[in-house]
């Protein structure tokens, strides 16, 4: 704070808010105009593009200065949340004719009455209306992780306890705006690297404010119950995230908490792991060049409102691993298809329905306004209508969508309270007023009157003044500084000031500016009295009006939010049924087999972008997997023949049915995935000091490690990045292990021919290739799988397409021929190369052997948390006991 005691009261005033405020940019409200000083004023002007200017000087110099009018600082404030600022909102707290009775240099109280940061924005100006804002909370505990999330625009809230190696998982999935960690977390070794992935979006907090009993204290008081019990069975890193996370909302809120909503547990294993590398390789939200255009979402987003894109984009973020609920939404996407009269009504009623969710949490934190109340209002409005498509005879409904119509309620007082209150045209603030319906409080109806009576009375009193003085300019104006005043020209002011003489008004000189005077009279004041009281009674009372319906909408909140979640299921549902009528797209079969078959499989990206630039049909293909006969694929054949689309759309398909979605197939029987991996395409990450080859191994890793026979695997490339011998033995180690270890289904695409040779020994390895045609010296692409290996890469003629010079194309053909007719030494070898069965034997052996000691048994038993001081020290020795009997 600075000590300068010959500052203003005002700068004074300043110092004091921003020393309690020194991480966020301080809007200082002065008048209509968020102002910002010294180095906020700095960084803003910079980040905004806006005027650097100076007010006053303090320590002998200027105080730089930048501001932005009230009105609009949404639009600044978006800007500024967009690169990574921090802001605290200054307001005045009192009118600044209250402070000035306590003296004329009693500055206004003002305090910050709100800290906005990525994760806790709820205006609509800011926040992307398709998109969830998630605010995430990480706490450590002894073997994992608890994650603990909520959009505080919405109010959903959700937990999850995971393993440290799915933190880049979870981060992907969510895509939160802001990521809490204690400084503890912060110096993990485990974490850091998924720590740097998202660093521009993390806030850190001491570790002290991460106190499990703490936690566990302030979730009960906000739920307002005994235990937690009831919503679910929490792990202690899952409650300490949950408690930080509310601790950190009422921080940024000074003491407001949003409506929140139970917290949902997810488990795990209730929906498909995607690694973030995954989802980037299958461009389910963005392409790889960051393009939100040609992602999956894009492709499937048929939705209307804004609750049901936020829907849609989690259901795809994470796909369900149960049958039957996966089913249940299957069942509703057939029922709009086969009913499209229904579906299309249905759409037209979404369309006009406002997001009421936002609305909703707007309201609890007192931060709501009319139109809120409205949003609700003609949201629930739509409910007989909605039911009344539903219910009609012959319809005969599906047990899921029966189920979900069920939640809707019924909230029929509430719209004719709203419907009552609530006028036609609401202004965006409470403090505009005139919201209120005409009618609906006889107290408010009184004050109006009176006010626009008196309003009637000025127009009068302007024609009286003007005959009276003979000036038919003269005009009666208002401004916020000297009320309601008369106005002329100044040639016309002696007029006026003789009127006095003559027997007639008394006009009272209040100023004069360049070319007009400006007077008052005793009638005028008193006019301007009462105009002021009614004006001002009236907007009281219509604000305490606005407290009581809102209120009243709040204590319905979570019949609300039902009825809300009914909308967006319905919306997501009928979108998703629209998409595949539009794409032919069919049913998928879902169940817990291992199988994957998949019959004139697309990919569902590409075939629209085909159809859209070329108007070019998309290239079906098969892909049949199961158990017993064939789980991986290897597939051979030059580049540009649509491998690596092959690969991808069988993803994508299998995302597509686990979270609900008709699949763009002929038919498709999909065994539960658990887990998806994409290894697919080339890049580096040189950030970390890894290269294109180390990356690649990384996420091979990954895979090995993390990969069930329940999982989906696709492969392209493995070991291109390194030596011909040490990449084909790499490719070969990596194609054994998925076979005889891992199990899982997986798509394995290679240019090294010479693995076809493992045909003759994995049993479930079967071979494909890309289907090409050769003409004239060149090479035809046919986009087609089908069984055996290719001959060759067709390298050199993919080299030719590029536009490589001619002679170094015929040269390559020279060497190409050269190597060739060379012996093939890796086929010859690859007759010794052990499978991967005996190495897991010797790994067994191995492993027998370095079988834990009964020492390390013991530490590994231990709880330190629940060890009293006595046995602790008893515990020190037994330990040091058995150390002395190992060596």
């Amino acid at each position: 704070m600075n000590d300068n005691k010959n500052l203003t009261p005002m700068m004074k005033q300043y110092f004091s808010v921003k020393e309690k405020h020194k991480d966020y940019l301080l809007f200082y409200r002065m008048g209509d105009f968020y102002e910002m000083f010294f180095d906020d004023a700095i960084k803003a002007s910079a980040a905004l593009d806006i005027a650097l200017t100076k007010r006053g000087k303090e320590s002998g110099k200027d105080v730089p200065m930048c501001g932005v009018p009230v009105a609009a600082h949404d639009v600044y404030l978006q800007r500024l949340i967009r690169k990574g600022f921090k802001v605290a909102i200054c307001e005045q707290l009192e009118d600044p004719a209250e402070a000035k009775k306590r003296g004329a240099s009693s500055c206004v109280k003002r305090d910050v009455i709100r800290i906005i940061t990525p994760g806790t924005i709820t205006e609509d100006s800011i926040l992307d209306a398709r998109k969830n804002n998630y605010l995430l909370v990480i706490a450590e505990a002894p073997m994992e992780l608890g994650l603990a999330w909520v959009d505080v625009s919405t109010g959903e809230f959700a937990t999850q306890a995971i393993p440290a190696s799915f933190l880049g998982a979870a981060f992907s999935r969510l895509d939160a705006s802001e990521i809490i960690v204690s400084d503890k977390t912060l110096e993990n070794i485990a974490l850091k690297d998924d720590l740097a992935e998202v660093k521009d979006r993390l806030t850190v907090l001491s570790n002290l404010k991460f106190s499990t009993e703490n936690a566990r204290k302030r979730l009960e008081n906000t739920f307002e119950v005994k235990t937690l019990d009831a919503f679910g069975n929490f792990s202690k890193a899952e409650i300490t995230a949950a408690g930080v996370l509310i601790d950190y909302i009422e921080l940024t809120q000074k003491g407001q908490i949003p409506r929140l909503q139970k917290p949902k547990q997810v488990l795990d294993g209730d929906v498909m792991e995607i690694d973030a590398s995954s989802r980037r390789s299958l461009e389910i939200f963005s392409s790889l060049s960051g393009e939100r255009g040609t992602s999956l979402l894009s492709i499937m987003d048929k939705t209307v409102t804004g609750p049901g894109a936020r829907l849609l984009a989690q259901q795809l973020a994470s796909p369900l691993t149960d049958e039957d609920t996966i089913n249940q939404r299957l069942d509703i996407v057939d029922f709009f298809i086969t009913n499209p009269v229904i579906r299309d009504k249905l759409r037209s009623l979404l369309q006009a329905s406002p997001d009421m969710e936002r609305s909703l949490s707007r309201l609890s934190l007192k931060r709501g306004g009319p139109r809120d109340l409205s949003a609700i209002r003609d949201t629930l409005a739509k409910i007989p209508s909605l039911s009344t498509l539903f219910y009609k005879d012959g319809i005969i409904l599906p047990k899921p969508l029966e189920k979900t119509l069920q939640m809707i309620g019924n909230h029929s007082h509430l719209v004719d309270l709203l419907e009552r209150a609530l006028g036609k045209d609401l202004p965006l603030f409470i403090r505009d007023g005139g919201f209120i319906a005409t009618g609906y409080n006889s107290e408010l109806d009184e004050l109006r009157t009176l006010r626009d009576e008196s309003r009637r009375l000025i127009v009068a009193l302007q024609s009286k003044y003007a005959q009276e003085v003979d000036v038919s300019s003269l005009k009666i104006c208002h401004n916020n500084v000297l009320g309601y005043y008369v106005e002329v020209n100044a040639k016309y002011a002696q007029s006026l000031l003789e009127s006095e003489a003559k027997g007639k008004t008394v006009f009272i000189h209040r100023q004069t500016l360049a070319n007009t005077a400006r007077f008052t009279t005793v009638e005028l004041s008193s006019l301007e009295e009462k105009i002021r009281g009614a004006a001002e009674k009236a907007i009281a009372l219509e604000i305490a009006i606005f407290e009581n319906l809102t209120t009243e909408v709040l204590a319905y909140a979570e019949d609300i939010i039902r009825a809300g979640k009914v909308f967006a299921i319905l919306d997501v549902r009928a979108a998703l049924a629209i998409l595949a009528y539009e794409q032919n797209y069919v049913r998928p079969i879902v169940d817990n087999s291992l199988a994957f078959i998949i019959k004139k499989g697309r990919h569902p990206v590409v075939e629209v972008a085909l159809q859209e630039a070329h108007d070019t049909a998309f290239v079906p293909n098969d892909c049949e997997m199961d158990q017993d006969k064939s789980r991986l694929w290897l597939i051979t054949g030059p580049n540009m023949a649509g491998k690596s689309t092959f690969l991808r759309q069988n993803a994508l398909i299998a995302i597509m049915a686990q979270m609900g979605s008709f699949v763009p197939a002929e038919s498709a029987k999909i065994g539960i995935v658990d887990k998806i991996f994409s290894r697919v395409g080339a890049s580096d990450d040189l950030a970390r000091g890894r290269s294109t080859f180390m990356v690649e191994m990384v996420e091979t890793a990954a895979i090995l490690n993390r990969s069930t026979e329940k999982s989906f695997v696709i492969l392209d490339e493995i070991g291109r990045g390194t030596a011909t011998f040490d990449g084909l033995a790499i490719a070969w180690a990596v194609a054994e292990a998925l076979h005889e270890k891992n199990q899982c289904r997986a798509l394995f695409a290679t240019h090294y021919h010479e693995l076809t040779i493992l045909a003759e020994r994995l049993s479930r390895l079967s071979l494909h290739t890309m289907k090409t045609k050769e003409w004239k010296d060149n090479v035809v692409f046919l986009h087609e799988v089908a069984e055996g290996c290719a001959d060759r890469s067709y390298g050199i003629h993919v080299a030719k397409l590029a536009g490589l010079p001619i002679p170094v194309v015929e040269r390559a053909k020279q060497v190409l021929l050269e190597l060739e007719n060379k012996n093939n030494q890796v086929e010859n070898l690859a007759k010794d190369l052990p499978l991967f069965a005996v190495f897991e034997n010797q790994m067994k052996l191995n492993n027998d052997e370095k079988k834990p000691s009964p020492l390390v048994q013991t530490v590994k038993k231990i709880n330190p948390d629940l060890l009293s001081p006595r046995e602790a020290l008893d515990l020190v020795y037994q330990l040091v006991n058995m150390s002395k009997d190992e060596t």
